[in-house]
């Protein structure tokens, strides 16, 4: 049975989701980061099974031959996936879980978890982006290069999705979020679930 929500969120590289993330996992305890699975090598600063599961491609495979993972893509060269346990247990007791992936994950899940509410995270402009890529420091002119492409491609995508927001100002873009999490949590359903004592009592 599943008592929590799942939210989406989505963004090309260099919209600044991850941040976002952070800081709502930071002022809600009840959200849980689903952590995906990937073959890409850690980038300064990340470590394994916080940001990531890092793990080479013949343990990935063998994940996915096995039917381990809800979603699977290939992006930028290396393989990423959201283990089903890393979903399901937490949804069943109770807690609202957020998937940090792409649209092409975010398409698998919505086929299993049509409940689930869906975000995308749009950069104010593609100077913006590049920019945001350049001044993190951690990847080549080339993949950069390579990420910019490939986020015109992925934000054509977007209306796929139930909210949009767009990470200008980032404290709106997180107010943002937060009025739809909240929202979906004051739902009847939710409620129904919640409070299910008090509204019989009441009706």
């Amino acid at each position: 049975m599943i008592l929590g929500n799942l939210f989406i969120i989505t963004a090309a590289s260099g919209a600044g989701k991850t941040s976002l993330i952070k800081a709502l996992l930071i002022e809600d305890p009840q959200l849980k980061l689903s952590i995906s699975h990937t073959t890409r090598q850690p980038r300064l600063g990340e470590a394994n099974g916080v940001d990531y599961h890092f793990v080479d491609e013949a343990s990935f495979l063998r994940m996915l031959g096995e039917d381990q993972f809800l979603e699977s893509a290939l992006v930028h060269g290396a393989h990423y996936g959201t283990s089903r346990s890393s979903v399901d247990t937490p949804l069943a007791t109770g807690a609202d879980v957020i998937l940090e992936i792409d649209w092409q994950g975010a398409e698998q899940v919505r086929k299993l978890y049509p409940q689930a509410i869906s975000i995308f995270v749009l950069p104010p402009s593609m100077e913006t982006l590049t920019q945001r890529l350049n001044s993190r420091g951690q990847d080549s002119q080339e993949t950069i290069a390579r990420r910019v492409t490939a986020a015109r491609s992925e934000m054509r995508h977007v209306t796929e999705f139930d909210y949009v927001t767009i990470n200008d100002d980032f404290e709106v873009a997180l107010q943002d979020i937060r009025a739809i999490i909240r929202a979906q949590r004051l739902k009847i359903s939710a409620q129904q679930q919640r409070y299910a004592t008090l509204i019989q009592a009441l009706t």
